[in-house]
């Protein structure tokens, strides 16, 4: 059984990350799942959520507000709309982001993103 699995996460402005990992949580538009090596093949969507990621003998998260993940066997590829260390988000990110989220058509889907943006606030304690 293989201990690893290669992961990459990359946004339109940079590459992420890249490596080796046990485990990656995503915040999936269905639900939360975790990958693992030898996963069965799978494609989501993103919701706005921490992704999480087991590598390097420890774990880091990252912001993601959408995009998609494509798990194998082999791999996790993770393309995300925006993402960033959580260390790096802040409150006026998040805050833009519900308030261009607010701009747009009042749809379900529209007050689910805003409910998920407000939620990942919320888990990194900051307030939107």
């Amino acid at each position: 059984m293989a201990d690893t699995m290669q992961f990459d996460l990359v946004s339109p402005e940079r590459k992420l990350a890249s490596g080796q990992a046990t485990a990656v949580r995503i915040p999936g538009a269905d639900g939360d799942m975790t990958a693992m090596p030898l996963h069965a093949p799978v494609v989501t969507t993103l919701r706005p959520g921490l992704l999480s990621v087991d590598m390097d003998g420890g774990t880091t998260e990252f912001a993601v507000t959408g995009g998609f993940a494509q798990v194998t066997a082999e791999g996790t590829t993770v393309l995300a709309d925006a993402a960033m260390p959580r260390a790096e988000v802040t409150a006026d990110f998040l805050a833009e982001l519900v308030s261009v989220t607010e701009g747009e058509d009042a749809t379900d889907d529209t007050a689910k993103r805003i409910a998920d943006l407000k939620a990942l606030g919320a888990e990194l304690g900051l307030s939107v």
